[in-house]
């Protein structure tokens, strides 16, 4: 079994784009505010949280895996 280390600011950083994610989404969900005025800011956030959330994973799973001894 493979452990990945991850670290107080990576942790945070997939939080915020998740958070990107789901506040993006419920904006073009939501019929709170006007078309006008939710449609741009929800699909920008939606995809800048998708297209970072890419990469951070790929860094992530490439990154730093540590074999766990217990299971070799």
């Amino acid at each position: 079994m493979r452990k990945h280390l991850v670290t107080l600011p990576e942790v945070i950083l997939i939080a915020a784009t998740r958070g990107m994610i789901g506040f993006g989404a419920g904006l073009l969900l939501s019929d709170r505010l006007s078309r006008d005025r939710r449609g741009p800011v929800g699909w920008t956030l939606l995809a800048v949280g998708l297209a970072s959330t890419i990469p951070i994973g790929l860094q992530l799973l490439r990154g730093r895996g540590v074999d766990d001894p217990r299971h070799t």
